[in-house]
């Protein structure tokens, strides 16, 4: 099975459907076209073999480095050269959780 994303206008994912093997090499038009769903579908793979990674609702598509991005975690993440969203200071070892409100990372308190 293939899986295809439909893409908004702004390179946003609507959706993602699964293709049977027997339509994968003409997905875009099998499924904008044939199913009668319109608009720009690009393949995902799940198993991240391209396109960086499995594509999800809301993540974006860049089609320049023809890549999906997830959406970010934290308003104050940065997107880095991979494509991955880094923090603006880096998570200590151990068990911490990011604060937006005061930018650091806090440290989990273990229930008993």
């Amino acid at each position: 099975m293939a899986h295809f994303a439909q893409l908004d206008s702004n390179n946003k994912v609507l959706r993602v459907l699964v293709v049977s093997n027997d339509d994968e090499h003409r997905g875009q038009e099998f499924l904008a076209e044939d199913l009668g769903l319109g608009g720009t579908w690009i393949q995902t793979s799940y198993n991240n073999n391209f396109r960086k990674q499995f594509a999800g609702k809301t993540f974006s598509y860049d089609q320049d480095a023809d890549v999906f991005i997830a959406p970010s975690p934290f308003p104050s993440w940065q997107l880095d050269g991979n494509y991955d969203w880094q923090p603006p200071t880096p998570r200590p070892d151990g068990n911490f959780y990011w604060d937006e409100d005061t930018q650091t990372w806090q440290k989990l308190e273990e229930v008993n």
